[in-house]
């Protein structure tokens, strides 16, 4: 991780590496106490292996064969989007940000958001997923659950 006075920017980086397809920095950017919060598993899923485990899974769900866009994505209009994962905005601090994104899977629109906590060495120590609307949850659902067998 380089150094910053902003913990967020350097972790938020690094994020968009791995959303661009750098899986494998997850093992440098995830505290080993890092907790995951899904929109549809109802316990915090606690530990660095099982918090990559999803994130990797997730990577797979969204990618609806077409690759993401980790930068903010605000200046196209409405009919140059192709439905792919975006970031639309951010909101952050020094140590949490609120990413917003769009992305279409099996035709279905979804919007979300990505809390994601840092620590003071910018690793991600809390990971919260809320997604909307309703069958857009049912779709990253059945997608995740695919995702993550294929995974174990």
């Amino acid at each position: 991780m380089s150094d910053t006075s902003n913990p967020i920017e350097t972790c938020l980086d690094e994020w968009h590496k791995y959303v661009r397809g750098d899986h494998e920095i997850l093992d440098t950017l995830l505290h080993d106490d890092a907790v995951f919060y899904s929109p549809v598993v109802f316990r915090p899923q606690e530990g660095k292996d099982i918090t990559k485990l999803y994130l990797l899974a997730a990577a797979g769900a969204f990618s609806d064969d077409k690759p993401a866009q980790a930068t903010l994505d605000t200046d196209l209009t409405p009919g140059e989007w192709d439905g792919t994962f975006r970031y639309t905005s951010k909101i952050h601090s020094e140590n949490m940000a609120v990413l917003q994104f769009e992305s279409t899977i099996k035709g279905k629109y979804i919007n979300g958001i990505d809390m994601i906590t840092c620590d003071s060495d910018s690793k991600i120590t809390e990971f919260k997923v809320m997604i909307r609307p309703l069958q857009a949850i049912e779709v990253i659902r059945d997608q995740m659950v695919a995702m993550m067998a294929a995974l174990s």
